[in-house]
C-alpha cells in the first residue's frame, strides 16, 4: 500500500502519517481489512478518532448557534426578514438533523450545549442586528425541539 513513496523514504506507518496523510490513511484502512493490526500507527490512529468526535460536536454547536442566531433575527428584526435568513435556518436544520441521525449519541450533547449555544447566538444576533443585547432574553425562547423543527419560525 505505500507504493507511491520510496521504501527509503518510509521506515514505519507513522512515519508514513507525517509525509502523505492520505495514504496513511489509505493504508490503515488496507491494515485494519486484512486483519494486521500489529502493523497500525496506534498513537495517531487514536489521535484522529478522537479527532473526528470533537469535530462532530464542534459542527453540531456551529450549526445550533446559526439556527439560534437566525431564529433570534427572524423574531426581533421581523421588518428585514428574507427568503435568505429562511434558507440559512433550513440548511443548519439539515446539517443538525443529518448530524443526529448519523449519530444518534449526540442528541444529549446538543441538549447539554444548547444554553451555551444560545448565549453565543445571542451575542451574534446583537452584533448582526445592531440591536441592544437586551434586546435579547437571557434564556432562550425557543426549546431544542423548535431549533430541530423544520416547520418553526418565531413570531414577533
Amino acid at each position: 500500500m505505500t507504493a507511491h513513496l520510496p521504501q527509503s523514504q518510509i521506515t514505519s506507518n507513522s512515519d508514513l502519517y507525517e509525509q502523505d496523510f492520505y495514504l496513511w490513511i489509505q493504508s490503515t484502512a488496507e491494515l485494519l481489512k486484512q486483519g494486521r493490526l500489529t502493523e497500525l500507527d496506534l498513537e495517531n490512529l487514536i489521535d484522529e478518532i478522537e479527532t473526528m468526535g470533537r469535530s462532530e460536536k464542534k459542527a453540531l454547536r456551529s450549526n445550533l448557534e446559526v439556527v439560534l442566531m437566525h431564529l433570534l433575527k427572524y423574531k426581533y428584526q421581523a421588518e428585514k426578514r428574507s427568503g435568505s435568513w429562511r434558507a440559512t435556518i433550513r440548511e443548519h436544520r439539515k446539517r443538525l438533523r443529518e448530524a443526529l441521525e448519523e449519530s444518534p449519541s449526540l442528541k444529549p450533547y446538543l441538549d447539554e450545549v444548547f444554553g451555551l449555544c444560545y448565549d453565543n447566538a445571542r451575542l451574534l444576533a446583537a452584533d448582526k442586528t445592531e440591536l441592544h443585547l437586551p434586546t435579547f432574553p437571557e434564556q432562550s425562547p425557543f426549546t431544542p425541539e423548535q431549533a430541530l423543527d423544520p416547520d418553526f419560525l418565531p413570531e414577533p
